[in-house]
């Protein structure tokens, strides 16, 4: 086994400990020890990884969705793109309520604003392209900030509230939006 193939089975072998102790207590309880003892590895090889338990995990979400999404063709496959992320946020709402109750709503926001907004600024830019609009930076940066605060919100209700959301429906609101807003805003600035 190469050293990347047994640092990501530490990493993912974290990851798995740090999702069972979010079934049991809340996420700013857990401490590093509690993990590496379930994973019976030792401190050093802990920050040898990662930085802190965010760092962790930050780590985790992105390699279990914002890497997956960024595979895709947003532009194309949009529909499979948000399909993948209603259905990991429903299938694991249980740790990010977890998390969500650990460090509330603006914290959260905050800690995966980077990789939300890369994925909306790639897709405004995909537009932009598409339709040959070129935007300023400011009205770029502020479509993106709009964007992105309304999926991350969307997100949130979904997994406070799953059993409100019908999937089906939020999909077709998503994709009308999607679908009939950006490109006017866009059209609006040729």
């Amino acid at each position: 086994m190469t050293h990347e193939e047994s640092s990501l089975r530490t990493k993912q072998a974290l990851c798995d400990a740090l999702k069972e102790c979010m079934r049991h207590k809340p996420f700013s309880k857990i401490t590093i020890s509690e993990l590496i003892k379930e994973c019976n590895i030792n401190r050093k090889t802990f920050y040898y990884h990662f930085e802190d338990i965010y760092g962790l995990l930050k780590w985790m979400l992105e390699q279990e969705t914002f890497e997956v999404v960024k595979q895709f063709d947003l532009l194309v496959d949009y529909k499979d793109a948000f399909n993948f992320v209603v259905d990991y946020v429903s299938e694991n709402s249980y740790f990010l309520n977890c998390i969500y109750d650990s460090v509330g709503r603006d914290e959260l926001k905050r800690f995966l604003y980077q990789d939300f907004i890369g994925i909306v600024k790639k897709i405004i830019s995909d537009y932009a392209h598409d339709l040959n609009v070129e935007i300023t930076e400011d009205f770029e940066d502020f479509l993106c900030n709009f964007y992105t605060e309304a999926v991350a919100g969307m997100l949130i209700n979904l997994f406070q509230h799953p059993e409100k959301i019908d999937k089906a429906k939020m999909y077709d609101y998503f994709s009308v939006i999607l679908m009939n807003s950006l490109p006017a805003v866009l059209l609006s600035q040729k």
